[in-house]
């Protein structure tokens, strides 16, 4: 059964090929399981660095494949947030750029800006494979937590997760986070990303509530990007 979701989760998260397709279901009942996918993705972009000295050159990689792994996604759901924050008017405009296909100017700054501000960041780091996995297991640990605590402001693929989530599930996820706690990075870098892990989906949630009256996918996949960059940085700037 965990296995299941396990593999439910990945084929949700991920293009990674493994065959036959899980019912989601078996991942919607247990969503507190999206740092493991973070270990998986940042596990695999960790690797493909870990041999390279030129600084410059694994941030790139990185970043790009945990860009590929994921479908951009997540990425996609930063585009539409941006689209969404920047909007001008009242909260259906706002909700109407959110979900809107189309992707405008503050897509575009967004994901500008949360990829510039990661790729500095890894790049300045002494142990950047090290940093990539924090910040991935992170970034999905705040999906995790919206999923549990943002309500939807419209049916789809979130609302479908949190009718199946408990209050308690971001406790459970936040126990997959502990192992981090023995990477080589420093206890005031880790503390600081595990400030900024907590932080940042609680700012978005509530930012959400106020500009959407509640959450949906895009908001869930942005807190992902949002989430790792802001701790790729806290790694470095602590």
């Amino acid at each position: 059964m965990l296995l299941k979701s396990f593999i439910s989760l990945l084929q949700f998260t991920t293009v990674l090929p493994l065959g036959k397709p899980v019912d989601f279901e078996y991942f919607a009942r247990r969503s507190y399981l999206y740092p493991l996918a973070g270990y998986v993705t940042g596990g695999i972009a960790a690797l493909c660095i870990f041999w390279i000295s030129n600084p410059l050159v694994a941030a790139a990689i990185a970043l790009a494949v945990l860009l590929f792994i994921s479908g951009c996604n997540h990425f996609d759901g930063l585009l539409d947030f941006g689209d969404g924050i920047m909007a001008h008017g009242s909260r259906e405009k706002r909700i109407r750029a959110l979900t809107d296909r189309q992707i405008g100017a503050g897509g575009v700054a967004f994901g500008i800006t949360f990829i510039l501000l990661s790729f500095a960041a890894l790049s300045s780091s002494l142990v950047p494979a090290a940093c990539i996995l924090v910040a991935e297991v992170g970034g999905k640990f705040a999906m995790a937590f919206l999923t549990a605590s943002g309500a939807p402001f419209k049916e789809g693929i979130h609302s479908y997760l949190y009718q199946h989530s408990k209050w308690y599930f971001p406790l459970l996820s936040a126990l997959f986070v502990i192992p981090l706690a023995f990477l080589p990075l420093g206890m005031v870098p880790l503390a600081a990303a595990a400030l900024v892990m907590v932080l940042c989906p609680v700012i978005i949630l509530y930012g959400a509530r106020a500009l959407f009256g509640g959450v949906n996918g895009d908001v869930a996949g942005a807190a992902n990007e949002i989430t790792r960059s802001l701790i790729l940085l806290a790694l470095v700037l602590a």
